[in-house]
Parts: structure tokens; sequence; C-alpha cells
């Protein structure tokens, strides 16, 4: 009977293909709005490492308290070298990581050619096991090279293919700033989106890393941060760069990995009481301030979501209920022009479910055919999404089997919910008035 159905339905379109055609375009209109906006806001909302995101922890210190006319009670985005290098000292979480920004020029072997300006992190070996970097050759950096500040340096694909032409690198040097870094791996794509791990610096939408140095190599160069840096005290950096690493500027990202809930309010503790001993020791004012949140807790408290794609999305689909309102009236008028057709139907017995069957396989083919020209115009909407959005928030949209499976979805469900009302009018139909008046 289904296959029936789907016949008289057949014919039923084709018999107004006008009015059939506004349907289709309506529907199709109303789904690629939604889900090209859909597609904006998934890439910039998803969680970028699923599988760890409720392992990973920030911390935050407050080292600033309310000095300065500073009134909010959140503690800074970032941490200070005095914070930071205590709790990578004490060692409480089952692995941690700090980080920073880097921007060195590479100077290139060929002395005739011009220096490169790569960027990329001064971070630990942990940093890569935490995050699940992909290696396409080698592997990170031993924790031994931290502890002995040694002049290693993991690239990316991308530079090892511009250097060595895409082959094994691992075992060869570059040169940064004048300094040889003898090279441990070759990351394969990699760039998670949001950038969950710098958001403070990149606003989560970032071009990939190219190279990591160890943190304390970094440090022994004196590297200046290629990030953020806030200074709230009296003195701000100093002179030195050693009157920097024991000022209160925050500048520094501290990760850490707390695998159990256990392990999670153990953290706190711990935290907890590093800021009361900070306090009784004289360098807090203040009561301990601490946070610990999680991937997508930090995501949220950063809103990393950009306001415009969820307004974007909520007008979106504020259009295709628009279109769907056209929808149900443009379907209440084809099928009650059939309403003698329906009477017949009834007066040889066909029931109301019956009716109602037959109509809402007829409104799941206008569903389809609106789907079909939705994935037309919402591949076409991913292309021009960067006359909308900013162009490293816009690259992030695609189209994949996912969003595909997911227009025709909203396209066939949404037309057959539009069509309800107007199925149910049409079941009402009263077979003796059709037939008197025929």
């Amino acid at each position: 009977m289904f296959a029936y159905y789907l016949q008289l339905g057949l014919r039923s379109l084709r018999r107004n293909p006008a009015l059939t055609a506004l349907m289709v375009i309506a529907i199709g209109f109303g789904v690629a709005a939604s889900m090209t906006t859909y597609a904006v806001f998934r890439a910039v909302s998803g969680d970028p490492i699923p599988d760890k995101s409720a392992q990973l922890f920030k911390p935050q210190i407050d080292n600033w308290g309310h000095q300065h006319g500073r009134t909010s009670d959140e503690p800074p985005n970032a941490m200070d070298y005095t914070d930071a290098m205590a709790l990578m000292r004490a060692h409480k979480a089952e692995k941690q990581t700090v980080s920073f920004p880097i921007g060195p020029s590479l100077i290139p072997a060929d002395s005739s050619a011009m220096p490169i300006n790569v960027v990329g992190f001064a971070t630990y070996a942990d940093f890569f096991s935490m995050f699940e970097v992909p290696f396409k050759y080698g592997g990170a950096w031993p924790a031994s090279d931290d502890a002995q500040h040694a002049s290693t340096v993991v690239i990316n694909a991308k530079l090892n293919q511009r250097l060595f032409g895409g082959s094994n690198s691992v075992g060869k040097s570059i040169n940064l700033e004048g300094h040889d870094y003898r090279i441990a791996g070759v990351t394969d794509n990699w760039n998670p989106q949001p950038r969950f791990y710098d958001v403070v610096n990149g606003g989560g939408f970032s071009t990939p890393p190219q190279i990591y140095i160890p943190f304390s190599r970094a440090i022994d160069l004196q590297m200046q941060t290629f990030g953020n840096n806030s200074c709230n005290g009296p003195g701000g950096r100093g002179d030195s760069f050693a009157d920097y690493l024991r000022s209160d500027c925050v500048w520094l990202s501290y990760w850490a990995q707390l695998p159990t809930a256990a392990a999670v309010a153990s953290y706190r503790s711990y935290l907890q009481a590093y800021a009361a001993d900070q306090q009784r020791a004289g360098r807090f004012h203040w009561a301990p301030n601490i946070r610990l949140r999680n991937v997508m807790q930090w995501l949220d408290y950063q809103k990393v979501v950009p306001p415009e794609t969820q307004v974007s999305l909520l007008l979106s689909l504020g259009f295709l209920v628009v279109c769907l309102v056209n929808t149900i009236g443009l379907l209440l008028a084809k099928f009650m022009r059939r309403a003698p057709e329906i009477g017949i139907r009834r007066a040889l017995g066909a029931s109301r479910r019956e009716i109602y069957a037959q109509f809402l396989a007829e409104a799941a083919m206008v569903g389809v055919a609106g789907g079909l020209l939705g994935l037309l115009l919402t591949a076409l909407g991913v292309l021009g999404v960067g006359l909308v959005f900013e162009s490293q928030i816009a690259r992030l949209a695609r189209v994949d089997p996912a969003l595909i499976g997911l227009t025709l979805l909203v396209a066939i469900v949404a037309t057959v919910i539009a069509a309800l009302y107007p199925t149910w009018r049409a079941s009402r139909v009263q077979p003796a008035w059709q037939l008197k008046s025929n």
C-alpha cells in the first residue's frame, strides 16, 4: 500500500507542477538556510577532543586579587611563571604541561634564502600525549629533554614538506634564531577547532602550529611570548627577563590531566591549599581564589562560540518556520481541492488512517525533493559563508555525510510535520456531502 500511496502522490504532484515547485522551493530554501548556519555553528561549538575533554583541566589561580581597581572575582585566564613552575614541580596531576606561543625566525640551510617566520609553542613532552597529537614521523621528545633543557624540536608536516620535501626528517636539524635544534618528530595534520589549549591567544580558531620546542630551552634563551601578556602589579614586567619571571604578569597556559573524579577532587584541594600557602607567605593578600574547569567548561567560560553564529542560527531557524507555514498553506490548498476524490475514496471504504497515510506519503515526497534542492543550496551556502563570517571561522564549515543526512532528514520530517494539519483537514471530508454535490 505504501508504494501505491507514493504512486498516487507522484501523480498528484505532476498534476499541478507550479504548486509543487513552490512547495519544493520553500522547503529547499528554508532547509538550506538553517543547515548552512548549522554547519558553521557545529564547527565552532563542537568538542575538539571528545574522548578526553572530561579529563583535561585548566587550573586558574588568582595572583592579582582586587588590587588596582580590578573588580572581577574570576582569576586571570593565564598563569604567571611562579605559579606555573610551582605546579609543575609539585606534579600532582597524572600528566601536566605549561606552554606559551613563540614566533622565531627559521634560518634556511641555503644561505641565500630569506629567513622564514614560523609560529608554535614552547611546551613540555606531556603536551603531545595529553592532547593526542598524531605523528607522521618520530614522536615527542623524551621527558629527559625537558629536564636537560635540550635543543630539540617537533615540526608539523607542512613545514617538513617545505624544508625536506616531505621525507622523514627525524634526526636532522633546523636553525631557529641562530640555534640548531634536532628534529624529534613530525606531526601529522592536527589543529583541533576550537583550539582549546590556547583559547586566550588565538580566540580558539587559528592556523596549525608549525614548531614545538622544550619550555625549559625557551626560558634559557629568554624567548618572548608571541601571545598575550597581562601585567597587573605596580612593577609591571620589570627591566630584565629575570624580573619578568618573578613578576605577576600572566602569560602561560597550564593544563593538567585528571582521569578520575577522585583525582579532580584531590587536585582542586591541592590548588586551594597552594593558594592558602601563598596567602600565609604574604604573597597573596586575599582569600584563596581558584578555578578548575575541564575542556568544555573552559570553552563555555571563554565564550568561544561567536555570538553571531548563534544569532544566525536562530534567524535561519525562524526563516525555516516561515517557509513551513507557507508550505502548510500550499498543502492545505492542494489537499482541499481534492475533496471530491477524498469523498469517493472514503465512500468506497478507505479509512481516515489510510487518507492520512496517502497524504503524508505525498508530503514526504515533497520533503525529499525539497531536501535535494536544500543540499545543493547548502553546498553553495557553505562556499559563501566567508561573506558573512570571519575567514578563520568560515573555513571550518564543510559539507560531510553527517550534514547531508541531517539535511535530508530535516527536510522530510519538517514537511511531514507541516502536512499534519492539512492532512487532518483532508481526513475530515464528509463522503456524503461530496457525493451529493458531485
